[in-house]
Protein backbone atom coordinates (compact mmCIF):
# COMPACT_ATOMS: atom_id res chain seq x y z
CA UNK A 1 0.00 0.00 0.00
CA UNK A 2 2.66 2.32 -1.02
CA UNK A 3 1.37 6.02 -1.12
CA UNK A 4 3.07 8.96 -1.87
CA UNK A 5 1.62 12.08 0.32
CA UNK A 6 0.46 12.20 3.77
CA UNK A 7 -3.32 11.50 4.45
CA UNK A 8 -5.51 11.31 7.36
CA UNK A 9 -6.74 8.31 8.73
CA UNK A 10 -9.16 7.80 12.26
CA UNK A 11 -7.89 5.05 14.89
CA UNK A 12 -10.81 4.05 17.33
CA UNK A 13 -9.64 4.51 20.66
CA UNK A 14 -10.72 3.34 24.23
CA UNK A 15 -13.39 6.20 25.33
CA UNK A 16 -11.90 8.14 27.92
CA UNK A 17 -8.04 7.22 26.61
CA UNK A 18 -7.99 9.41 23.81
CA UNK A 19 -5.26 11.60 25.19
CA UNK A 20 -3.25 8.19 26.16
CA UNK A 21 -3.18 7.64 22.68
CA UNK A 22 -1.69 11.13 21.57
CA UNK A 23 0.69 10.97 23.85
CA UNK A 24 2.25 7.67 23.14
CA UNK A 25 2.19 8.35 18.91
CA UNK A 26 3.73 11.46 19.61
CA UNK A 27 6.29 10.25 21.75
CA UNK A 28 6.99 7.42 18.92
CA UNK A 29 7.30 10.10 16.64
CA UNK A 30 9.80 12.33 18.46
CA UNK A 31 11.96 8.95 19.37
CA UNK A 32 12.08 8.28 15.53
CA UNK A 33 10.18 4.85 15.44
CA UNK A 34 7.48 5.91 12.28
CA UNK A 35 10.88 6.77 10.03
CA UNK A 36 8.94 9.98 8.80
CA UNK A 37 5.89 8.22 7.97
CA UNK A 38 3.53 9.25 10.95
CA UNK A 39 3.68 13.17 10.84
CA UNK A 40 0.69 14.38 13.51
CA UNK A 41 -2.11 13.51 15.48
CA UNK A 42 -5.20 14.80 16.60
CA UNK A 43 -7.89 14.56 19.26
CA UNK A 44 -10.69 16.93 17.94
CA UNK A 45 -11.50 19.01 21.35
CA UNK A 46 -14.04 22.18 22.16
CA UNK A 47 -13.87 24.71 24.61
CA UNK A 48 -17.15 24.57 27.15
CA UNK A 49 -18.07 26.67 29.72
CA UNK A 50 -19.69 25.31 32.92
CA UNK A 51 -21.24 26.41 35.60
CA UNK A 52 -19.75 24.96 39.02
CA UNK A 53 -20.57 25.54 42.76
CA UNK A 54 -21.88 29.78 40.95
CA UNK A 55 -18.52 29.68 39.02
CA UNK A 56 -17.68 29.99 35.57
CA UNK A 57 -15.24 27.10 34.45
CA UNK A 58 -13.77 25.86 31.05
CA UNK A 59 -13.17 22.93 30.24
CA UNK A 60 -12.10 20.89 27.39
CA UNK A 61 -14.08 18.33 26.15
CA UNK A 62 -14.22 15.72 23.19
CA UNK A 63 -16.82 16.02 20.98
CA UNK A 64 -15.56 13.00 19.17
CA UNK A 65 -14.83 10.73 22.20
CA UNK A 66 -13.13 7.45 21.22
CA UNK A 67 -11.72 8.94 18.19
CA UNK A 68 -7.95 9.90 17.44
CA UNK A 69 -7.14 11.60 14.05
CA UNK A 70 -3.46 10.89 12.80
CA UNK A 71 -1.55 12.11 9.47
CA UNK A 72 0.37 9.18 7.78
CA UNK A 73 1.78 7.44 4.75
CA UNK A 74 0.49 3.78 5.59
CA UNK A 75 3.83 2.21 4.35
CA UNK A 76 4.98 -1.04 5.14
CA UNK A 77 4.33 -2.19 8.87
CA UNK A 78 3.29 1.30 9.85
CA UNK A 79 -0.36 0.19 9.81
CA UNK A 80 0.06 -2.32 12.36
CA UNK A 81 1.91 -0.10 14.77
CA UNK A 82 -0.17 2.13 14.58
CA UNK A 83 -3.18 -0.75 15.08
CA UNK A 84 -0.99 -2.27 18.45
CA UNK A 85 -0.66 0.99 20.07
CA UNK A 86 -2.01 0.63 23.40
CA UNK A 87 -5.87 1.43 23.69
CA UNK A 88 -5.98 1.75 20.55
CA UNK A 89 -8.63 -0.40 19.43
CA UNK A 90 -7.89 -0.03 15.57
CA UNK A 91 -8.76 1.85 12.61
CA UNK A 92 -12.08 3.42 11.34
CA UNK A 93 -12.68 1.66 7.92
CA UNK A 94 -11.42 -1.85 8.52
CA UNK A 95 -8.19 -3.79 9.57
CA UNK A 96 -7.20 -4.25 5.89
CA UNK A 97 -7.96 -1.16 4.24
CA UNK A 98 -7.92 1.98 6.19
CA UNK A 99 -10.08 4.12 4.27
CA UNK A 100 -8.40 8.26 4.50
CA UNK A 101 -10.49 11.60 5.18
CA UNK A 102 -10.90 13.58 2.61
CA UNK A 103 -9.15 17.19 3.19
CA UNK A 104 -12.35 18.95 3.30
CA UNK A 105 -13.64 16.66 6.65
CA UNK A 106 -10.50 17.19 8.68
CA UNK A 107 -10.46 21.15 7.49
CA UNK A 108 -13.33 21.54 8.93
CA UNK A 109 -12.87 19.54 11.90
CA UNK A 110 -9.39 21.61 12.72
CA UNK A 111 -12.20 24.58 11.98
CA UNK A 112 -14.32 23.35 14.50
CA UNK A 113 -11.17 22.99 17.14
CA UNK A 114 -10.04 26.42 16.71
CA UNK A 115 -13.52 27.64 17.05
CA UNK A 116 -14.46 28.56 20.61
CA UNK A 117 -18.13 27.45 21.55
CA UNK A 118 -21.02 29.52 20.97
CA UNK A 119 -22.89 29.09 24.46
CA UNK A 120 -21.96 29.84 27.33
CA UNK A 121 -22.61 26.98 29.27
CA UNK A 122 -24.04 23.56 28.35
CA UNK A 123 -27.63 23.34 27.85
CA UNK A 124 -28.35 22.18 31.42
CA UNK A 125 -30.71 23.90 33.78
CA UNK A 126 -28.70 23.78 37.40
CA UNK A 127 -31.45 24.59 39.54
CA UNK A 128 -35.10 23.03 39.92
CA UNK A 129 -37.98 25.20 41.19
CA UNK A 130 -38.95 24.89 44.70
CA UNK A 131 -35.22 24.85 45.22
CA UNK A 132 -33.68 26.39 48.28
CA UNK A 133 -30.31 28.55 47.31
CA UNK A 134 -28.15 31.23 48.50
CA UNK A 135 -27.35 34.29 46.46
CA UNK A 136 -23.10 34.72 46.02
CA UNK A 137 -23.55 37.92 43.96
CA UNK A 138 -25.24 40.97 44.12
CA UNK A 139 -26.80 43.41 46.61
CA UNK A 140 -28.96 39.99 47.80
CA UNK A 141 -25.27 38.28 48.48
CA UNK A 142 -25.74 36.17 51.10
CA UNK A 143 -29.58 35.66 51.79
CA UNK A 144 -31.10 32.80 51.06
CA UNK A 145 -33.99 32.17 48.94
CA UNK A 146 -36.34 29.51 47.33
CA UNK A 147 -36.15 29.42 43.64
CA UNK A 148 -39.62 30.24 42.24
CA UNK A 149 -38.85 30.25 38.06
CA UNK A 150 -36.30 29.07 35.80
CA UNK A 151 -35.68 30.92 32.42
CA UNK A 152 -33.05 28.59 30.56
CA UNK A 153 -32.91 30.93 27.69
CA UNK A 154 -31.96 33.84 29.69
CA UNK A 155 -30.07 31.82 31.89
CA UNK A 156 -31.73 33.08 34.44
CA UNK A 157 -34.01 31.99 38.06
CA UNK A 158 -36.43 34.09 39.85
CA UNK A 159 -35.88 33.63 43.39
CA UNK A 160 -37.65 34.56 46.48
CA UNK A 161 -35.56 36.25 49.47
CA UNK A 162 -37.32 37.41 52.65
CA UNK A 163 -36.73 41.73 52.82
CA UNK A 164 -37.98 42.91 55.76
CA UNK A 165 -40.35 39.81 56.57
CA UNK A 166 -41.94 39.74 53.10
CA UNK A 167 -41.02 37.51 50.40
CA UNK A 168 -39.03 39.52 47.25
CA UNK A 169 -38.60 37.89 44.22
CA UNK A 170 -35.08 38.41 42.63
CA UNK A 171 -33.99 37.82 39.11
CA UNK A 172 -30.66 36.51 39.05
CA UNK A 173 -28.50 35.10 36.53
CA UNK A 174 -27.37 31.31 37.38
CA UNK A 175 -23.46 32.80 37.83
CA UNK A 176 -25.10 35.04 41.13
CA UNK A 177 -26.47 31.69 42.85
CA UNK A 178 -25.31 28.56 44.18
CA UNK A 179 -27.18 25.47 45.47
CA UNK A 180 -27.94 26.16 49.34
CA UNK A 181 -26.25 22.81 51.39
CA UNK A 182 -29.16 23.85 54.45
Amino acid sequence: MAESKMQWYVLRAVSGKEAKVKEYIDAEIKNGSFGGFVSQVLIPTEKVLQLKNGKRVEKQRNFLPGYVFVEAQLVGEIAHVLRQTPNCLGFLGGLDNPTPLRQREIDRIQGKIEEPAEQDFEDFVPFTVGEKVKVADGPFSGFIGVVEDVNAEKKSVTVAVVVFGRNTPVVLGYAQVEKCSE
